[in-house]
């Protein structure tokens, strides 16, 4: 065996050995603070307005880098801030209703992972809170639904309420944008509703939530369209 031969046998073993196959994907976050549906009252003030909550996650496994994102479910305006750390902080308004999550990257790996979506009040002046918007979850915003599922389908939706307190769903479902025929009206722990579809259209719909004291929230609208 020439030695020029022996040279190459080793540098083809070590070229094989470095091949350790894909990056691990990262995973989700476990949210900590603040909880899911609960009044946030840590806020440090800013001034009359804004309060600076500081938000808290576990580490998640095969994680360098986390982006933080905050959602004004008054405003549907977004906040986000990317950070290596398992806390950040941001300025919030004060009163309104919130959804965070925290989505995991690895820079090593195209992929990343969401952690679960919580929802909180910030607090404020008020001594009672409205419930917070109707989280839709099926069919999805946006979704298609082909014509062999189009008979009845049924809409599914979440909600909740700082203080548990909700008494009623209203749920609007029209073919026109925004959609103004009252459904049905359900208690607190019915949270769906079977409907009848035609193929070739789309639909609006929507929740109204009303808790005992009288507050209201509407989940706004959104739609899905059948073929």
């Amino acid at each position: 065996m020439t030695k020029a031969f022996m040279i190459f046998l080793v540098v083809l073993c070590f070229s094989c050995g470095s091949d350790d196959g894909p990056p691990p994907s990262p995973e989700g976050a476990l949210l900590v603070f603040p909880l899911q549906d609960s009044e946030c009252t840590t806020g440090v003030d800013v001034n009359a307005q804004l309060s600076q909550v500081t938000f808290e996650w576990m580490p998640a496994n095969n994680t360098d880098l986390y982006t933080l994102t905050v959602l004004n479910l008054n405003t549907n305006i977004p906040q986000a801030i990317t950070t290596a750390a398992t806390t950040a902080s941001l300025s919030l308004e004060k009163g309104a209703p919130f959804s965070w999550s925290v989505l995991s990257v690895n820079s090593n790996s195209d992929e990343t992972a969401t952690s679960e979506n919580w929802l909180f009040y910030n607090a404020g002046a008020q001594v009672t809170y409205a419930p917070f918007p109707a989280q839709i979850i099926s069919p999805k915003p946006g979704a298609t639904i082909s014509a062999n599922d189009v008979n009845e389908v049924v809409l599914r939706w979440m909600g909740a309420d700082v203080e548990d307190d909700i008494e009623t769903f209203e749920l609007y479902f029209s073919e026109q944008n925004p959609p103004e025929s009252l459904l049905m009206s359900t208690d607190a722990t019915t949270q769906q509703a079977s409907v009848v579809l035609t193929s070739g259209t789309i639909y609006y719909w929507k929740v109204i939530t009303t808790d005992s004291e009288g507050n209201v929230s509407d989940s706004g609208v959104f739609d899905f369209k059948t073929l």
